[in-house]
């Protein structure tokens, strides 16, 4: 077990009810903006993963009716916008709208109110994507990526779509106000000494994020408007039968949503890099190798979006192309986790539930980049493409990365967040649960995509090992659903759980100055001077020199 640091003073005990409904309504607080986004976004992973449940249920046996052909089209098409765009964008935004400004020494973020704004966005975009299951015709039924011409009035004739296309419109604007005010937090309103080369690798994934978002965003928002001018207007952008061209929504979209992917995870990466060194008892292996290489991963990531039009028609030239650029982005992958794996190489390992979570996505993020690699090959892709293979890698990445780092981060910034220690007992069984049952659920899947299994099917038919393999999955699904529900019964009774202290697990970065939770001008005592990425073990050191200790 970390120490828990006993004897350092009580910490600020914030008053989390003062002003009542109406300050948090109002707050401009990046702390108070930081925890409604993390709140808000488990609120829709809660949601997320019940109709993941249902299409798990549906998919259970063979021929089962559970639900209907029409209702799993929309379950599924909810579901990934759900799980994308209403939570680990944003959930990845909360820490950054908490942790950053602390990190970096800073008071607040640089545009508070156009904070609030962002957030209000978010919420308003979840709200109308959820208020579609009330349209007459039910909500969107063309799956997450809204290709045409499912997408178009031919075949999404309702309301429903329309309100797909405008939640992502929502969600878009909050992402980008949130992008600017991150870069010019970061830029801006670091502490005395704090260069590029003495950031956090966190306050670096997150530099890297914003940046994506903002040169990403416009696109997408580009072509939702055209897909809504197809609709409601009566252009032709993307409908074949009058001039239009579908191919080019795919290009628009996976423009946008291949570098999506790394807006997902490049903070993954930036929350492992600081859950590492802190439970190895070690400085991160190659801080500068671990830096730049987020960078590398974002500039390759925008040239590889055909990689998802393999089948599509490309010429070889292209098609080669993409395909080696795809293998590219290995290159500052494996630098990453190799460094982790180097950190902890001769450390002082220490298994509390956030390191645990932190190896987990080490393991399975690495299988999925390894299959990752097997899709890039087009031939490979020609055979796999549509199938289950392609939503079991997209999972081990998204979520065996993604949802894992995410895991790992609350347990790791609940203490500072709230002041309170959520209990470790609970939380290892969170990650057991969750990492075991992850696997039973879409290892399988491979198979079943290397069998023929399409992806998007509602049924299928008795005979052979599919039965096997989906009981399988779904009943994986049910282990992984026990062990997230422990989690919010965790961070429920954390209420009355043992005070934190300003700095439970001895971590390296000026978040663990600030008292637990932080007051609203974030610090009570003058910072020191920042001399390395690691400011708070230097001060550490430097109080055992004064005091006699070394």
């Amino acid at each position: 077990m970390a120490a828990r640091a006993e004897a350092q003073p009580q910490p600020y005990r914030a008053d989390w009810k003062r002003g009542g409904v109406a300050s948090w309504l109002t707050t401009v607080d990046h702390k108070r903006i930081g925890i409604l986004y993390v709140v808000t976004s488990l609120f829709f992973f809660f949601l997320g993963g019940l109709l993941s449940l249902f299409m798990r249920a549906q998919l259970a046996t063979p021929n089962e009716h559970f639900v209907t052909r029409d209702r799993y089209n929309e379950l599924f098409t909810v579901h990934g916008t759900t799980m994308v765009f209403l939570v680990v964008v944003p959930i990845l935004a909360g820490f950054g709208n908490y942790i950053v400004p602390l990190m970096i020494g800073a008071r607040d973020m640089a545009f508070p109110r156009l904070n609030a704004f962002s957030y209000w966005m978010f919420l308003l975009g979840g709200i109308v994507l959820y208020s579609s299951f009330f349209a007459q015709d039910g909500p969107a039924k063309s799956g997450w990526t809204a290709y045409p011409p499912l997408s178009e009035n031919p075949y999404s004739g309702g309301s429903g779509q329309d309100l797909w296309i405008l939640s992502l419109h929502l969600l878009a604007v909050s992402s980008l106000a949130g992008a600017i005010n991150f870069i010019a937090t970061i830029h801006n309103m670091r502490a005395a000494g704090m260069s590029w080369t003495r950031m956090p690798l966190f306050v670096w994934s997150i530099e890297v994020y914003a940046w994506l978002l903002i040169v990403i965003l416009p696109v997408i928002g580009a072509g939702l408007l055209m897909l809504l001018l197809d609709r409601q207007v009566g252009t032709h952008f993307f409908l074949p039968s009058q001039g239009g061209n579908a191919l080019l929504y795919q290009h628009i979209f996976w423009f946008f949503g291949h570098p999506e992917v790394y807006v997902l995870i490049i903070p993954a990466m930036g929350i492992i890099s600081e859950v590492i060194p802190v439970f190895a008892r070690k400085p991160i292996f190659g801080y500068k190798a671990v830096a730049f290489s987020s960078v590398g991963i974002a500039f390759i990531s925008m040239l590889v979006w055909a990689h998802h039009m393999f089948t599509v028609g490309l010429g070889w030239g292209l098609q080669s192309f993409f395909m080696i650029a795809t293998m590219l982005v290995a290159v500052p992958t494996g630098v990453k986790i190799l460094n982790w794996l180097a950190t902890t190489w001769r450390g002082n390992l220490i298994f509390d539930t956030p390191m645990l979570f932190a190896l987990g996505f080490i393991a399975i993020f690495t299988l999925g980049g390894l299959t990752g690699i097997y899709l890039a090959a087009f031939p490979v892709d020609w055979q796999v493409h549509d199938t289950y293979f392609v939503v079991a890698h997209f999972h081990y990445v998204m979520f065996g990365g993604s949802v894992f780092a995410i895991f790992a981060a609350l347990h790791y910034w609940w203490p500072k967040m709230f002041g309170r220690m959520l209990d470790e007992d609970l939380g290892k069984a969170t990650f057991w649960l969750m990492f075991i049952g992850f696997n039973v659920t879409f290892f399988p899947q491979h198979l079943l995509g290397l069998m023929g299994m399409p992806r998007r099917v509602y049924t299928y038919d008795h005979g052979g090992l599919w039965e096997t393999y989906n009981l399988i999955s779904t009943i994986g699904a049910g282990v992984m659903a026990i062990g997230v529900l422990i989690f919010f019964i965790n961070a429920f009774r954390s209420r009355k759980g043992a005070r934190a202290g300003n700095d439970p697990w001895l971590g390296d970065t000026l978040e663990w100055f600030a008292p637990s939770p932080p007051p609203p001008e974030n610090f009570t005592d003058p910072l020191p001077y920042v001399s390395s990425p690691r400011p708070l073990r230097d001060l550490r050191m430097r109080l055992k020199e004064r005091n006699g200790y070394l």
